[in-house]
């Protein structure tokens, strides 16, 4: 059986997991992060927690005799990405990037793209808005230097300590969200203004639709920059390139 190594946190890692289960040519371990409190459900056995960055990783490749790595983690996991190529090159594993592509702007939306939470700060201005914090965990302290602002914030799970600003609300979901229930969320909390991040795919397009839907602006971060590795946009080429590529690769350990 090929040992294969997946990287995950995210949708698409999930169902390349319940895809590549049945097979019995192959055992399949989804590797998570730990950062979620309660993880949904995977369809494979699961390894929790880091692995004390590249070094670890190739260790880790190689002790468990890793037959192919697939990175499979959220498009702004830009360290872990990193970890991933030169774990893998070290290892001599054979890797591939599940790489979803980011949204496009379409009629009727209003993006101003920055390039990070800083800039997405100075791009609210300094006039009292209402602004909805579409963000991970990690990019909300940056919002704490502009106090001035009323904050929605949903996360998965509840933010620990809370935002130091007078004025927050938060909500907590999983996605896939619905534009339904997004355009009622927005208009329920009179939204001026959403911050988010390019995360492409559709679990989380609804802000985008419903902000489009009522002529709200959308702060976008910039996705960062990834590793040059091969990568594919679905899991029907992962599974290809398994079949054809991972097999067939010889390490250099």
């Amino acid at each position: 059986m090929a040992r294969i190594l997946i990287l995950g946190g995210t949708a698409e890692a999930r169902q390349l997991a319940a895809r590549l289960a049945p097979r019995r040519d192959l055992a399949v371990r989804l590797s998570l992060a730990g950062r979620t409190a309660k993880p949904a459900a995977q369809p494979v056995p699961v390894r929790i927690g880091g692995f004390g960055g590249a070094h670890g990783l190739a260790r880790h490749l190689v002790t468990e005799r890793i037959d192919a790595l697939i990175d499979a983690t959220h498009p702004y996991a830009a360290t872990m990405a990193a970890n991933a190529a030169n774990a893998a090159r070290a290892a001599g594993v054979p890797l591939i990037a599940l790489r979803r592509p980011p949204w496009t702007a379409l009629a009727g939306d209003r993006w101003i793209e920055v390039r990070d939470a800083q800039a997405a700060v100075a791009a609210l201005g300094g006039t009292s808005r209402r602004v909805f914090l579409a963000l991970g965990r990690k990019e909300l302290a940056p919002f704490e230097a502009a106090p001035q602002h009323h904050y929605l914030i949903r996360s998965v799970d509840p933010v620990e300590p809370p935002l130091a600003v007078p004025s927050a609300t938060y909500v907590t979901g999983r996605g896939p969200f619905t534009e339904i229930g997004d355009h009622a969320l927005l208009r329920e909390h009179r939204i001026e203004i959403v911050v988010a991040k390019n995360s492409g795919g559709g679990a989380t397009y609804s802000k985008i639709a419903a902000a489009r839907s009522l002529g709200l602006t959308v702060v976008l971060l910039a996705r960062p920059p990834l590793p040059a590795v091969p990568a594919v946009t679905t899991i029907e080429e992962v599974e290809a390139w398994i079949d054809h590529a991972a097999p067939c690769a010889e390490r250099d350990v």
